[in-house]
Parts: structure tokens; sequence; C-alpha cells
């Protein structure tokens, strides 16, 4: 090997903060194992690349013993003093050997070795800066659709939207750009693999993110999201500064923000709810768009349950379509919420 590969080694250490000197050690690795390879050698072996000419060699490496039981791995003290009077048992003993056309498959090897390092190294700088970006949203382009699994180029990488992350009935078509949520990167033997998610609650909470200053800043504050993807999804907001309309920030002038939402997600509909710290409130506000006349809590170690009245006519609008409103309700409080209509509950208190 020449002076030219170290320079290029020097220039992969500044350009891919490559380590030279592992590069080096990684070459000379890779070089025993080519060495038994191409010559048929089982001996103990090392390889040594000068770093100032760049010559390879190769020595064989054997222990000194008493009495030899592995000539590939042994040498007898008396052999061994007979190269040099100062050896003595378990000294290592090495001897070069260098073969005649050694130094074409010492260049081939390196070759080898740093095109692999480089993709390692462009691979872990892919990983480092996407897992940092977990619970994010990322925008690409939809590149192909496998076997149910779609591939979403995020620009250096792809992203794997899973059967069981994509919202039931979205139709994903090559070339359509769209907005994920990071799920997961994990490292894998083909390099770094990010899977998105478009069902994800966080979804909705980076996208309100996104869509409203007041959220991003800090001003109005997200206690809460539940979602059922595709369908319809609550979410709870709060602002501690009374000047502020935490609901009314979320849905924008005319209603511009959380269409811009709905869009996104392909028309889910979505109820922002205002949080307060009075479970009663916030059960009661969680049912809207129902109206509710009356939440009675029931706020025991281990029971957290509250019974909500609501007007007859409003009775099945506050229950949902197959449960979904109180479902999603129920969700976002963290509490069991029993719906009655009025006549129910004055026959109740009735009997």
């Amino acid at each position: 090997m020449n002076n030219e590969l170290f320079d290029a080694l020097s220039q992969l250490e500044k350009e891919k903060g490559i380590s030279k000197e592992t590069l080096i050690d990684a070459i000379e690795a890779a070089l025993i194992t080519a060495y038994k390879k191409n010559f048929g050698s089982a001996q103990n072996v090392k390889v040594t690349i000068n770093r100032d000419n760049g010559s390879v060699k190769v020595y064989s490496r054997k222990e000194v013993v008493e009495n030899v039981e592995n000539e590939l791995f042994e040498i007898s003290l008396e052999d061994a003093k007979k190269i040099d009077p100062n050896y003595e048992v378990e000294d290592i003993v090495e001897k070069e050997v260098t073969p005649r056309n050694f130094g074409r498959i010492a260049a081939q090897t390196a070759k080898q070795v740093v095109v692999q390092r480089i993709r390692e190294a462009e691979r872990n700088v892919i990983f480092e800066e996407y897992v940092n970006r977990e619970s994010e949203i990322v925008t690409g382009i939809v590149q192909r659709i496998s076997k149910g699994t779609v591939y979403i180029n995020l620009g250096k990488i792809e992203a794997v939207l899973l059967a069981n992350e994509q919202i039931q009935g979205e139709i994903y078509k090559h070339g359509v750009r769209l907005k994920t949520y990071i799920v997961e990167v994990k490292k894998t033997t083909k390099g770094p693999q990010i899977v998105v998610s478009r069902t994800h609650p966080g979804l909705v909470k980076r996208l309100f993110e996104l869509e409203v200053p007041e959220i991003h800043d800090g001003t109005v504050e997200i206690k809460g999201v539940s979602r059922e993807a595709g369908s319809r999804t609550k979410i709870a907001v709060y602002s501690s500064d009374p000047n502020i309309d935490p609901v009314g920030a979320c849905v924008g002038q005319r209603g511009a923000r959380v269409q811009n939402i709905v869009d996104e997600l392909r028309g889910e509909k979505i109820d922002i709810i205002k949080y307060d710290e009075d479970p009663a409130k916030f059960i009661s506000n969680s049912l809207s768009p129902s109206k509710v006349l009356k939440a009675v809590i029931n706020d025991t170690s281990n029971d957290k349950s509250a019974l909500v009245v609501v007007p007859d006519y409003q009775l099945s609008l506050a229950i949902g379509k197959e449960g979904q409103n109180a479902r999603l309700a129920a969700k976002l409080t963290g509490w069991k919420i029993d719906i009655k209509s009025e006549s129910q509950y004055e026959g109740s208190l009735e009997a």
C-alpha cells in the first residue's frame, strides 16, 4: 500500500470523523482474515502496516513451550533459543511470512474495509440525527408500497409506515407528501430503520404545536389527547393566562388553524376541549358537542367514576356513534363515565 491510501485516510478523518488509527486497525484485522483465506493458513498471524511507508508485513506467532503439542501455534524452547538465546517459556516468537504478492491483496482488502467503514459512519450519522427526533413529526414523500408497508422518502433515508400504523381507509399514493410521527428509530444490519405512524395521538399533538403559535411558545398547554385515528380526536387544552382563550387559539380565525390539521388528517373530526382542574367541569367539557346538565363525581381510592346527566334529546349525541364520544371522553379525562338522560336520572331518584 502506498502513501495515497494514508492521505485518503487522513481526508476521511477530517470529512467523516472516522479515526485514521481506527481504520488502520480495522484494515490490519481484515488482512489477517484475508491472509488465512488466500493462503490456507490456520496458524496465528499478525499483520502490521508501516505508518511511514505503507508497507504491509505478515508475521507468524508461536508460543514458546517446553513440549510442543501443536506445531502451528507452538515452538519448543530449544528451537526458540536457536533464534534468540533470550527467549523464555510463554514468550511469543514472531517470524515474517509475508507472501510475495500480498501487496495486491492488501490493497483490495483496504479498499473494502474503508468503503464499509464509510458506510457505517454515514449510517451512524443518520441514526444519531433521527434517534434524537423520536416523537417528532417528519415530512416525506411516498416512495413505494410493498405488501401493505408504505416507504416514505425523508431525503437521506426511507421511513417505514407499517400497516398497523396506517389510518384505516387512508390511501397512500406514490409521490404524495405526507406528515408522519416518528415512533421509533432502531439500528439494524441494513442501517437505521425509522418507524413512523399516522395513527399515534402524538401526531395530532405535534400538528397543533406546528399550527398554533400559542402552543409552541407555551402560552397554551396540551393536557391530553385521545384518538381513534381516521375518525375522531379529542384534545384538552389549557392556559394559565386568563386573557387567553385556549380553545379559540387552537380553532383559529374562522377555524383556519384546526381546519389545516383536519385537512392533514384527511377529514378526521377534532374536538378541542377546555381543560379544567375541577374534574366535574373537565368531564362535562370532554363530552362536547353534547351539553351536560350535571356531573356527579365519585372519587374513591378504588373507583374514579362520574355520573353525567344530559338532556333527553342529547343522550345519543353524548354517547356518540357506537359509544365513541363517551369512550374518547373517558380516555381523555381518565375517568369512567356513566351517561344518563335527564328523565332516566330523575326516574332513578324517584325509585
